[in-house]
């Protein structure tokens, strides 16, 4: 079993509360998620964000169609947020946004740390597949990102 690590920084334009209400709001997950990723939200909207909350999904995985559990495991508006899945298609997957003004800003990280299944077939899936397709759903979040928040959003990113 092999932790992988995600991680992604994003300098918005735009108040730290504003960058929190939209990411806080599971309908926005659909906008910033890739169409050929299939994703839609089964639990019923509107859906409160809280510490304890439960959201069902249907992604596209590994070009199956997954069902996907997270619960959002710490909730403290408005400098982070961490969903947990419970159900999925990974072993582990831990998903921690974290906001943080800055001047003229707000700085928003992304850090996920995932485990594939099946143990040396998972790794050589990751090598070949998951990690490039993790970094596709990312950098396609990255571009409605700047586009809602402005242009002169910013990334960094961290391997």
């Amino acid at each position: 079993m092999r932790m992988h690590l995600l991680e992604r920084t994003q300098v918005l334009p735009a108040s730290r509360d504003k960058v929190f209400a939209f990411f806080q709001t599971p309908e926005n997950l659909v906008r910033i998620t890739p169409s050929w990723l299939g994703f839609r939200i089964l639990t019923p909207l509107p859906l409160a964000m809280r510490e304890g909350a439960l959201i069902d999904y249907t992604v596209r995985w590994l070009g199956m169609s997954a069902r996907w559990t997270t619960l959002i495991t710490s909730y403290e508006p408005p400098v982070r947020f961490v969903d947990q899945q419970l159900r999925g298609p990974y072993s582990f997957w831990h998903h921690t946004h974290e906001f943080r003004e800055s001047p003229g800003g707000t700085v928003m990280t992304d850090t996920v740390r995932y485990v594939l299944p099946a143990g040396p077939v998972g790794l050589l899936l990751h090598t070949l597949l998951v990690r490039r397709q993790l970094e596709e759903i990312f950098e396609f979040r990255r571009g409605v990102i700047a586009e809602v928040f402005g242009h002169t959003a910013q990334e960094t990113v961290r391997p």
